[in-house]
């Protein structure tokens, strides 16, 4: 949701609401940092509704969608603008975003100074858009105090603000992510180190060993009662000689013993 920011870079307040020309109503007069032309821009994304050239090329600019004002307001809300030189580029209807620069400071109509018009109004655009008031000054329908509608920020540079209080939008903090710290792996106990030592226990046989596990695998060892264990090399049958050194494979029978001659 858009938060309505004053439509000048630089607040220079030169005639504030409910006074001289502005008795019973809600509008002020910006004159900008110096006597020269400023653009104004657009407080929020609008859409022009009304162009009235036959005094102070006044503008009337309604929100698209309902907006924020910093009394805590959700609503539309409705702007007039007065007193640019020019608004040929202007028409009805069309849409303008938010700070985009539409708008000038001038001296069409009542003006003594290059200087920007405006008032504020809660609501949609009603009616022909403004009501002369009961001191005969035209004004905006449902006219609201600027400062009740209106947001300023860190871009805006303020030289009089009138003594009104408008309310400031803090930058947002954005916390810094934390980091995921690389995980470390956990230091075994020692009970742990025992269970995780790559020595085979003496009822294991290491991955590594070709020997199959079972004791049925495993040659008796040669004693002098037996005669075929005491002349292994000359009892071992020959199965299949190497022709190169390579990978071979071999399907056994269960049970079946290999032995490998060098």
């Amino acid at each position: 949701m858009e938060k309505p920011l004053y439509p000048s870079s630089v607040m220079r307040i030169t005639q504030g609401y409910n006074e001289g020309t502005h008795r019973d109503s809600f509008a002020i007069d910006d004159a900008g940092a110096d006597t020269s032309i400023s653009k104004i821009k657009a407080p929020f994304t609008g859409i022009i509704k009304k162009i009235y050239q036959q005094d102070a090329n006044e503008v009337w600019l309604e929100s698209t969608d309902k907006v924020l004002y910093p009394d805590g307001t959700i609503d539309y809300m409705t702007i007039l603008f007065a007193h640019a030189n020019d608004v040929s580029n202007l028409f009805v209807g069309k849409k303008i975003n938010k700070n985009e620069e539409f708008y000038s400071e001038g001296t069409k109509g009542l003006s003594s100074g290059n200087h920007c018009h405006f008032e504020c109004a809660q609501g949609k655009f009603t009616g022909s858009g403004w009501h002369q008031n009961a001191s005969g000054y035209w004004s905006i329908n449902n006219g609201k105090k600027p400062e009740d509608c209106l947001w300023i920020n860190d871009s805006i540079k303020i030289l009089d603000n009138h003594n009104y209080n408008f309310k400031k939008i803090e930058p947002e903090i954005l916390e810094e992510p934390v980091k995921d710290e690389p995980l470390q792996p956990p230091t075994p106990s020692t009970d742990e180190q025992s269970s995780s030592s790559p020595v085979p226990s003496t009822n294991e046989q290491s991955p590594a060993s070709p020997i199959p596990p079972t004791t049925e695998s495993t040659p008796a060892a040669p004693t002098q009662n037996n005669k075929q264990s005491s002349t292994p090399d000359t009892d071992l049958k020959l199965i299949f000689q190497c022709p190169k050194t390579a990978l071979y494979g071999i399907y056994l029978k269960a049970n079946e013993q290999l032995y490998l001659k060098k």
